[in-house]
């Protein structure tokens, strides 16, 4: 139905499903369960780097007791230009991250682009990631979806929360209920994103967790000329911020040192802060505990 909004604009509004839980493996993703936290470098680098970092995000993860996912890219395709760092590709990324996964024992996250790397993707990745710039691509959601995997759709820059029901309906249509929506900023004029925490509530009533991205929501799109830029002071706040409107997870990209990273440094969280951040969040999680 539609429902008149103070503002005059009518806005759809669905009635409240009940919330799928989505599970991977020990992890259970929504509901009542613990936050989990997807975190990793933007991009792959090397095997050493990344077997590097993903040791410490187990050990720090492990020790604060939140469930954990690895995330890292092996081709960043939506770059702002032709001659920003992308990753290994998909061949030599995707040995790095199983090798992770074997390793460490610890579920593992990546991008796809086309529907031809979601089939390949899905042979190894744990959770397939759909980018928010190609959110609305049906062929694509439909791939991803017949990989039986997870599937983590960012929600689109340029999308209104409640729209974000037709990327769901679409990987429920080919017979995958194991989805999880990404709230990660809208955009709010140029070189820049907004985060409006309505959207983690909106969503969740959509029936699939709600994850939140605090790495690309303080992303500057393009605002560098040639790469994005980004505020990364603001990370922390916005990640207590989910916490307290209910999101079910945090997305953030971390680095042992976002300043020499090749990609996305300004919007990358400090390894070395990572502790901290989850000690407060699971507090506020405590404490708050808003679940619908």
């Amino acid at each position: 139905m539609q429902v008149p909004f103070k503002e005059g604009v009518p806005r759809q509004v669905m009635a409240r499903k009940i919330m799928n839980i989505v599970t991977l493996g020990s992890i259970k993703i929504g509901g009542k369960n613990p936050m989990v936290l997807i975190a990793g470098p933007c991009a792959i680098e090397d095997e050493k780097s990344t077997m590097r970092h993903a040791e410490r995000l187990k050990k720090i993860t492990d020790k604060a007791g939140v469930p954990f996912v690895f995330k890292s890219s092996y081709d960043k395709a939506n770059r702002t230009s032709g001659k920003s760092y992308r990753g290994p590709g998909i061949d030599k990324g995707l040995k790095i991250l199983k090798k992770v996964k074997d390793e460490l024992g610890v579920f593992i996250l990546s991008d796809v682009h086309t529907e031809e790397e979601a089939k390949i993707a899905g042979e190894v990745l744990d959770i397939i990631q759909i980018p928010a710039l190609l959110s609305r691509q049906t062929n694509l959601l439909v791939a991803a979806a017949k990989t039986k995997k997870v599937v983590n759709i960012k929600k689109g820059q340029f999308l209104s929360p409640w729209d974000m029901r037709h990327a769901v309906e679409k990987v429920h249509s080919a017979g995958n209920n194991k989805v999880l929506v990404t709230e990660r900023g809208t955009s709010f004029g140029y070189n820049n994103l907004v985060s409006d925490f309505r959207s983690i509530v909106i969503m969740r009533d959509f029936g699939a967790p709600v994850i939140y991205d605090a790495s690309h929501s303080v992303q500057m799109p393009g605002s560098l000329g040639v790469v994005s830029g980004g505020e990364r002071q603001f990370i922390k706040p916005l990640i207590y911020a989910a916490a307290s409107v209910g999101a079910d997870g945090i997305f953030v990209e971390v680095h042992e040192n976002p300043d020499k990273a090749p990609c996305d440094g300004p919007n990358m969280l400090p390894l070395s802060e990572l502790p901290e951040v989850l000690e407060k969040m699971k507090a506020i999680e405590k404490v708050i505990r808003v679940r619908h």
